[in-house]
């Protein structure tokens, strides 16, 4: 599982997905999300404005991500 780090309270998913290199916009967000299975927390998520924190596990394409604050604002 890779960890990824974010600085602020929580991260959009559109946000996050870019972050990851997903997607290269935002605006690839909506479609990413209708064509592929992303899990957040274990469950099917299509809404790119899905508010993402500290702890929660990511799942896509078998691949996991968890979601850290980094707490150091490095």
């Amino acid at each position: 599982m890779k960890e990824i780090f974010i600085k602020t309270e929580f991260i959009k998913l559109g946000q996050l997905l870019k972050l990851i290199g997903k997607i290269d916009s935002g605006a690839e967000a909506k479609s990413f999300l209708l064509e592929n299975k992303v899990l957040v927390n274990g469950e099917r998520q299509d809404q790119r404005g899905k508010k993402i924190v500290d702890g929660f596990v990511i799942e896509i394409d078998n691949e996991k991500f968890l979601i850290k604050k980094n707490i150091n604002n490095q």
